[in-house]
């Protein structure tokens, strides 16, 4: 066999982009940005950028966050909820020839959870970046999308089914809320993400119920109105049994 030649190969690109979802307003929201530069100039988009010759994947969607956001990362499997850090966890890979005008580039896209968080500053190559509902940045119940640059929907869409799917059976819904938490704050983090109606006993049962879901913080809130309600923490079971199934829409 011929010793193998680098050169006979085409260069790409690799970016990673970031789909950075929070529940705000009881709403599941995205985080997107306006591009300040060509391509799609003037266009939103997701968050991201080149990765470095010296950065491995995961650091250069922690630091593209970070630019552009001022939002910081925990990544997938450490342990524990780190106040309001985000939860950062790859989703998938994309890399159809045309997805960039400029190149062959390859993404690696991330998804991103955080609690209901501030306006998020842009920096970067970004003009300025807002959370934006899901349903308005894709579209819903006949309503027209919002353009975004690139493939920047349809890595959207898949990250928001990713989150749809992980909260049935993870721990992962509590990443959408703060340090300590009532199972009705709980509970709207399922209503926004599913995009349904739950019932709010049959709920606090099955969360409650389920091994290693949560444990109690030891204090109560009235921050919701009413009367004080207890307050829990993450439980640290990764995989719930029985599993918080989908309701069929």
């Amino acid at each position: 066999m011929p010793p193998y030649d680098p050169s006979a190969f085409a260069p790409f690109a690799v970016t990673v982009d970031l789909v950075v979802l929070t529940v705000r307003e009881h709403a599941l929201c995205a985080l997107a940005v306006r591009r300040g530069e060509p391509p799609f100039q003037g266009c939103w988009a997701l968050p991201g950028g080149f990765v470095r010759p010296e950065e491995d994947l995961a650091e250069a969607a922690a630091r593209e966050l970070a630019e552009e956001t001022g939002l910081r990362a925990q990544q997938s499997g450490d342990a524990g909820a780190a106040g309001k850090e985000a939860h950062l966890e790859q989703l998938a890979t994309y890399g159809h020839p045309d997805r960039d005008p400029r190149m062959r580039v390859v993404s690696v896209a991330h998804l991103v959870l955080a609690p209901d968080l501030p306006a998020p500053r842009a920096g970067g190559d970004a003009r300025s970046v807002r959370w934006a509902p899901v349903e308005e940045l894709l579209g819903h119940a006949g309503q027209q999308a919002v353009p975004l640059a690139f493939d920047h929907a349809q890595i959207l869409a898949d990250g928001v089914e990713r989150a749809r799917s992980k909260i049935e059976y993870s721990s992962l819904a509590t990443a959408f809320c703060p340090e300590e938490f009532t199972v009705g704050e709980l509970r709207r983090v399922y209503e926004a993400v599913w995009g349904v109606a739950l019932d709010p006993r049959n709920f606090h049962r099955k969360v409650t119920g389920t091994p290693g879901f949560l444990v109690p913080a030891g204090g109560t809130t009235t921050r919701q109105g009413g009367r004080p309600a207890q307050l829990f923490r993450a439980g640290g079971a990764t995989v719930l049994n029985p599993p918080m199934l989908r309701p069929e829409v």
